[in-house]
């Protein structure tokens, strides 16, 4: 056993990213040799003829319940050689990139007992090539995913090899590698997320930020109490006052290899784990997923992972608010008033409205800093999960422009928003006596009047922002969407950023 912290111990074989490392180990290759697979999957679409590799006629499968429904399959085991899996395509009009994605998330699931997986598809209904490669890569990589690192007796099996056997097409081997990208971003998300609490702290995070910053070409600037202090981050400081543990930001910087003529500013919650203050939470199972309450960080960490190797032509700025919000003699209290970066005070109204109190210290700097624009990501809202469901982010801003670069990013990425509007007509709910501003509104529109917080420390500045509070996980396996973290935001913040460009903010 090792110590990591006065404060806990840690299994010395804790692997902090054990989904980056499987990731590390997997590989995806193009072609036909099969020979070494343990499975194969064949891809049969609902309606036209049924490949004559899989040895059925479509009434023979029809008989053993097999529709070729989008996602289904259907197992058959082989005396001699490897399993055979039917993968279902849906109706040849109907099929999407996405559609090809849970496809091979199918096939891994279908097949998990198997390490060394091929995929054959021999038509791709008119998706080209190279979307149709990432997107199987990207699908069979995220649904193999599993956090077991602290199961001693795991039965998950990694995945080994894919072979992808589909027509051939320009670019396909460079669609390889950018799907492992897009892999590694929210597999590094969905690893920090599902960490439990005493494993990661905000001064942990510190450090996996520095390591995977040497290793994946950005700058990690670690702020610690005292430079916080020095700095004014009263949001910060206010909300760490219950913990024992140290607050960290965390402010991270991507130069491209050229000149840039823009700059993206990406701002996301980290609360390490989230009590509720002295507004303590109930005991029931959300609150057990406040470990989780750090899952805007960990999707800007995890793109920042990636902006390199997708060529990400903008520089690229990112500031994690990373702090526990902890009961305790010292913790901060109803109707206490702080004041952050840029002088603004925040009388305090529920100790459990506190992502929005980190985030404000961030957008202050992130402006200071001069951004062109800000996208932000927190995990802010109960109401987001009442309002959109555990499947869909709501998504405001007060650019439209901004809003409409997400959305187009989500559509790539096959993670869905939805626009709410950004009322102003609400932002009377957040006046204070006692203050500039409170941190609470109403009962109701809890998703908006966060939002209408946010928007005071923007200002100007072209802004969206992204409430993952309930996408940020998953009660069961969902397609490539595993059970446990997601890692929702990753992947859109790192397309949003490729495709950044000048007159985007416009």
């Amino acid at each position: 056993m090792t110590t990591r912290s006065p404060n806990k111990v840690i299994p010395a074989d804790f692997a902090t990213l054990p989904g980056l490392d499987a990731l590390d180990a997997a590989r995806v290759v193009l072609g036909t040799d099969a020979e070494d697979a343990e499975a194969v999957g064949i891809g049969v679409f609902s309606d036209g003829d049924v490949p004559t590799a899989l040895g059925f006629n479509r009434d023979a499968l029809a008989d053993a319940g097999f529709e070729a429904a989008a996602g289904s399959t259907l197992v058959l085991l082989q005396a001699d050689g490897p399993d055979l899996v039917a993968v279902g395509l849906g109706a040849r009009s109907e099929a999407t990139v996405a559609t090809l994605r849970d496809v091979a998330a199918a096939l891994t699931r279908a097949a998990s007992r198997r390490s060394r997986l091929a995929l054959r598809l021999d038509d791709l209904a008119g998706v080209e090539v190279a979307d149709a490669v990432r997107a199987l890569a990207e699908g069979a990589l995220l649904a193999r995913y599993r956090y077991t690192v602290l199961v001693r007796e795991s039965k998950h099996v990694a995945l080994a090899s894919l072979v992808l056997d589909v027509p051939a097409g320009a670019d396909a081997e460079e669609a390889v590698a950018e799907a492992f990208v897009g892999a590694r971003a929210a597999i590094v998300a969905r690893d920090l997320a599902n960490t439990p609490p005493g494993h990661l702290t905000a001064t942990n995070m510190g450090d996996i930020a520095v390591d995977l910053g040497a290793r994946f070409g950005f700058e990690v600037e670690v702020f610690d109490k005292q430079a916080l202090i020095d700095l004014g981050c009263g949001g910060l400081l206010g909300v760490n006052q219950g913990s024992t543990e140290e607050p960290r930001m965390l402010k991270l910087t991507y130069a491209p290899a050229g000149q840039s003529t823009v700059h993206l500013g990406l701002v996301g919650k980290g609360i390490m784990f989230d009590s509720g203050g002295i507004s303590l939470k109930p005991s029931d199972p959300m609150h057990l997923l406040m470990k989780m309450d750090m899952g805007g960080a960990a999707a800007v960490l995890g793109a920042f992972t990636a902006l390199r190797d997708a060529g990400v032509a903008a520089e690229v700025t990112g500031w994690l608010m990373c702090t526990d919000n902890m009961p305790s003699g010292t913790a901060m209290k109803l109707g206490d008033v702080l004041t952050t970066r840029r002088g603004t005070t925040i009388e305090v109204k529920n100790t459990d409205a506190e992502g929005r109190l980190v985030m404000s210290d961030a957008l202050d700097l992130a402006n200071e800093a001069g951004v062109d624009a800000i996208i932000d990501i927190a995990t802010l809202t109960g109401a987001a999960l009442v309002s959109l469901g555990p499947s869909t982010a709501p998504l405001l801003g007060n650019d439209q422009a901004m809003i409409d670069l997400v959305r187009a990013a989500s559509a790539v990425v096959d993670e869905p928003v939805w626009q709410l509007p950004l009322e102003q007509k609400y932002r009377k709910q957040l006046d204070s006596e006692i203050a500039d501003i409170a941190n609470l509104g109403g009962p109701f529109a809890g998703a908006t009047t966060a939002a209408l917080f946010l928007q005071h420390f923007v200002g100007e500045t072209p802004w969206a922002h992204l409430d993952i509070a309930g996408t940020m996980q998953s009660d069961k396996d969902d397609s490539w969407r595993t059970s446990g973290a997601t890692g929702f935001g990753a992947r859109i913040l790192l397309e949003a950023s490729r495709t950044f460009a000048p007159g985007a903010s416009a």
